[in-house]
């Protein structure tokens, strides 16, 4: 999108976002190539501690996997060892998570590398099609791309439901645990379908993503004003997040395919209630959980939702001044020396010390969301 003339903040906010990326080149993506890699099962770690310590292996999860793969995918050609930790990272997903009786992919495996979780949930599926997506735009390597078409053919043979939506979860054995259709998956899937299509046309994809962002609209954008609902219309105890809103902007923002949609007009009209409602303007921080008349469910301040909203003030107009304040807060408040504050509570103490393995996966996609704007 053509971005409006270059405001004073121009040079500052760039000369931030060049600290802010060196951050996290050197000091956030080698936590993963060194103490957040577990070279035996060859996957990163769920978490480290302040002190870079792993924390102790539960389970490993399939979407860690994939949010990894992505963000080492991102990084070939910039950092060192990048390409080599992606294929690994691929060959791990297909080893310890794909289900080979039943097909698709398991949730999560035990410390051991045993099938924990053998449920088959979307946003694990979603992820694995975004990761591949953008590996395979990388390396173009005929095993990924049918990897990536495995995923699609499972999406639209098991997931999918004949109004446009998909199961947020199955059984392994791909039998109905009536979970019905649940935001935020759905969104990682758009995410998904626009990072295959970036890659590749494909005539299915662009259908199934166009559908996708019509049955949106139909169940679960409130009509009064406009903001995506976690769960469908009429679904009890509803809610709606501010990270997840500014995140679907960008998602249909950015896409000359949905803007223009539906979807994208319902979002653009609840931009400003939800930065109203949901964005502490004094510190930049985004709040969790809200319901409709503004009462906070969640007030847990998280870095990706910071990460979210200062992408998604990227592609509002005349944003520098908005870009630079949030650069800032997210600086301030959420990245420190040795890496990042995953969340502060509603007083804006630091409430979580650990750093998980997935949130460097937010940190990337914003950060290239700023690359574009500063270009």
């Amino acid at each position: 999108m053509p971005h409006a003339p270059r405001s004073a903040s121009q040079p500052e906010l760039a000369a931030l976002f060049a600290t802010v990326q060196q951050h996290f080149q050197a000091v956030i993506v080698p936590l993963w190539q060194g103490p957040g890699w577990n070279a035996d099962m060859a996957l990163p770690y769920e978490a480290l501690d302040a002190e870079h310590q792993p924390l102790p292996p539960q389970r490993y999860r399939a979407m860690a996997c994939a949010r990894q793969l992505y963000l080492f995918s991102s990084l070939i050609g910039q950092v060192p060892g990048a390409q080599e930790r992606a294929a690994a990272l691929f060959r791990s997903l297909q080893q310890h998570f794909h289900d080979a009786e039943h097909g698709g992919w398991f949730y999560s495996i035990d410390a051991q590398g045993a099938p924990l979780d053998q449920r088959k949930d979307l946003y694990t599926h979603a992820f694995i099609l975004f990761a591949c997506a953008h590996y395979w735009d990388k390396v173009r390597e005929p095993l990924v791309e049918s990897v990536l078409n495995a995923v699609l053919e499972v999406l639209a043979k098991r997931f999918a439901t004949s109004d446009g939506l998909y199961e947020a979860s199955l059984q392994r054995d791909w039998s109905s645990l009536n979970s019905g259709p649940l935001q935020n998956p759905l969104m990682h899937l758009a995410e998904a379908f626009l990072a295959t299509l970036s890659a590749r046309e494909d005539a299915a994809v662009h259908n199934a993503l166009l559908a996708l962002c019509a049955a949106m609209q139909k169940r679960f954008i409130d009509p009064q004003h406009g903001v995506l609902m976690e769960k469908p219309l009429g679904a009890v105890d509803n809610w709606f997040e501010p990270g997840h809103q500014f995140e679907w902007f960008f998602l249909l923002e950015s896409s000359s395919l949905l803007r223009g949609s539906l979807l994208h007009a319902s979002l653009t009209r609840a931009f400003g209630f939800t930065e109203q409602l949901g964005v502490d303007q004094s510190s930049g921080a985004v709040r969790a959980m809200l319901t409709l008349d503004g009462h906070s469910k969640d007030a847990t301040q998280r870095i990706w939702a910071q990460a979210e909203y200062l992408r998604a003030l990227t592609l509002r107009p005349d944003a520098d001044s908005a870009v630079l304040r949030q650069l800032r807060a997210l600086q301030q408040h959420s990245l420190h020396s040795r890496g990042w504050f995953e969340c502060r509570d509603e007083n804006g103490e630091v409430s979580r010390q650990d750093m998980p393995s997935t949130t460097p996966y937010h940190l990337a996609t914003c950060y290239r969301g700023l690359a574009d704007y500063l270009r």
